[in-house]
């Protein structure tokens, strides 16, 4: 078993685990058996949605790990083609069954996909399913600072979280800001940037001073910088690699250097023009 699991505090008082384990990728057939190894070696935090298509695959491994429910903290997120009123609240309905659960812990926007203008529709419909108590914290991802600032303009209820792309080679910062002048927590999706950092010479460098990996250097550059992440691996030894971030400490100039590496790095889509 690891370190115990530092946990921020998201602004309606509920505790998120700070290192979750993301299945983003991983095929249906091969989820439970990923999952099982991140409960095993001591995650909490599942980060799954439904256009991944392995919910069932995450709520097959909760249902055999015999872990109580409430030591559980589970994401999933809202697909661009059930944004909407009384989409969202059947797709939240859809997500549940296919997990086994009967709520969440956090529930996300995965999309703002501004050219359909239905983002503030659709949180108005996540604001109610809070109210109902199916889900104990709402949230955006990929959301840039315009599509939060009418979010909260137009809403009832600040976004929890904001997951976004973000690593070295692509640091967010204007999104990181806007989170933070919001009290939203800024959760990092591809926190390796699928693996493109690992050979990185500056982080190959710092992980040899510290006797660790690259993975682990850049997941650590994160932690230090307060943000939820969600790496993602099906090999056991990595997974277990992964949560083995609390034995060193990155130095300020080390912070600095990784800093340094930010360009325009994105490997996935741009929230700005992604519509589905």
């Amino acid at each position: 078993m690891t370190t115990a699991i530092p946990t921020v505090t998201l602004n309606n008082g509920v505790e998120m685990p700070q290192v979750g384990f993301g299945v983003f990728q991983v095929p249906n057939e091969e989820t439970t058996a990923a999952v099982a190894s991140a409960l095993k070696a001591g995650y909490r935090s599942i980060d799954t949605a439904a256009i991944y298509g392995n919910e069932e695959g995450v709520g097959q491994a909760l249902a055999e790990s015999g872990i109580a429910r409430d030591e559980l903290f589970i994401t999933s997120k809202l697909w661009i083609s059930e944004m909407g009123c009384e989409q969202t609240i059947a797709g939240l309905d859809s997500s549940l069954r296919r997990l086994g659960l009967e709520y969440l812990d956090l529930f996300l926007i995965h999309w703002p996909a501004p050219a359909k203008d239905l983002y503030v529709e659709t949180w108005r419909a996540l604001e109610k399913l809070y109210a109902d108590k199916k889900i104990r914290a709402i949230g955006v991802s990929n959301f840039q600072p315009a599509h939060l600032t009418k979010l909260i303009a137009e809403g009832s209820i600040v976004p929890a979280v904001n997951q976004v792309e973000l690593h070295p080679a692509l640091q967010n910062r204007e999104v990181i800001a806007a989170n933070a002048e919001h009290g939203v927590v800024t959760e990092a999706w591809s926190p390796l940037a699928q693996g493109a950092m690992l050979t990185d010479e500056t982080i190959l460098a710092i992980a040899e001073t510290h006797k660790v990996t690259a993975a682990q250097v850049i997941l650590r550059w994160h932690l230090q910088q307060g943000r939820v992440i969600i790496p993602k691996s099906v090999t056991e030894s990595r997974i277990i690699a992964n949560l083995e971030l609390f034995g060193f400490e990155l130095t300020g100039e080390e912070l600095g250097s990784i800093d340094a590496l930010d360009r325009d790095g994105r490997t996935g889509p741009n929230p700005e023009t992604f519509n589905g």
